[in-house]
């Protein structure tokens, strides 16, 4: 046990008093009784000063550890806290002696808070800025290569239209980052939506994408209703297609399908090892390395589903390839 804790410092001044007033108690008796009794004395007082001895130190050790449970259950509740979880610690159950150590922490948290806000409004300034420009700027290079076939322009034009296409969908993504932030989601901005009709929506730029990849996409879409935030949603049905056609390799297939209150995105690429399917779901995470991508779109998914409360979870396919996407809406 440290010598920093508390427990070990009240045990310390607690047992060793008792047990030196214990002692001083026992050899007082002794020295007080007729010496042909002290041996009869001192027979009975070993007993006994060893039977109150083991009583004082299990009845301290006990309220001691009972003392200590509040600081135990507090610890417990940061420990079971998401990285992410700036919410004050509730004040309602503390000790009067721990409300200064809440009350500080609680306003470290708040400060912590509003770095992060500071920090995701920021985000969301630049992005909002960008993406004008970045639009014109496709535009334009789309227009010069309509208009210049030669092979070094047009290679020229493609490498420079790809790094836009690029920065656009980063741009995006920092956008959708920060309209699922706990902190942003208006709980009025909910509507019965069509989920199939959402996905339906989100077909066509995926299609393209895949064919590009010759990879096969399905869509498997039955009517379904859910109550969320149109934005939000096609944020988090775009990313999860996305990252599906990203890492499922040429010649494989992806297949999206609602029922109802479902949404399952489903490929045959390399799958997601168990031990790493919640690491996933962390900003800036990516297992493939070879593969473009900031390591935002899992995370955008994770905070959206939380807003809603719905429940995420990744799982094999049942031919045992791949990754199996699902997303239960309540």
């Amino acid at each position: 046990m440290s010598a920093r804790s508390i427990r070990l410092r009240l045990l310390k001044w607690l047992i060793a008093p008792v047990l030196l007033m214990n002692l001083a108690a026992g050899a007082l008796a002794y020295m007080l009784a007729a010496p042909p009794l002290r041996e009869a004395v001192l027979r009975t007082l070993v007993l006994l000063e060893s039977v109150f001895a083991l009583a004082c130190v299990a009845l301290i050790w006990f309220s001691v550890s009972n003392g200590l449970r509040p600081l135990i259950r507090l610890r417990a509740d940061l420990d079971a806290r998401d990285g992410d979880d700036l919410a004050p610690v509730a004040t309602g159950d503390v000790p009067y002696e721990l409300e200064p150590v809440v009350a500080a922490f609680n306003g470290l948290l708040g400060k912590v808070g509003e770095g992060a806000q500071a920090r995701q409004d920021f985000l969301a300034n630049v992005a909002h800025q960008l993406r004008t420009p970045l639009a014109g700027l496709k535009t334009q290079l789309e227009w010069l290569g309509a208009r210049h076939a030669e092979p070094d322009t047009a290679q020229s034009v493609g490498l420079m239209l790809s790094a836009t296409e690029r920065m656009i969908r980063q741009t995006n993504q920092l956008l959708a980052l920060a309209r699922a932030e706990p902190l942003q989601f208006e709980k009025a901005r909910l509507e019965p939506l069509a989920l199939d009709a959402l996905v339906a929506g989100a077909v066509q730029a995926f299609v393209d994408q895949a064919t590009l990849k010759h990879i096969d996409i399905g869509f498997d879409l039955q009517p379904a209703t859910v109550t969320g935030d149109r934005f939000l949603l096609r944020d988090l049905i775009d990313n999860l297609i996305d990252n599906a056609i990203r890492y499922t390799p040429p010649h494989g297939a992806v297949t999206v399908s609602v029922r109802a209150g479902l949404l399952t995105v489903e490929d045959n690429g390399p799958g997601i090892p168990p031990a790493q399917r919640e690491q996933v779901f962390n900003r800036y995470v990516r297992l493939d390395d070879t593969t473009h991508g900031s390591g935002l779109g899992l995370a955008i998914v994770r905070d959206i589903a939380l807003v809603h409360g719905a429940r995420l979870a990744i799982s094999t396919p049942p031919g045992g390839r791949g990754a199996l996407f699902t997303v239960k809406f309540s």
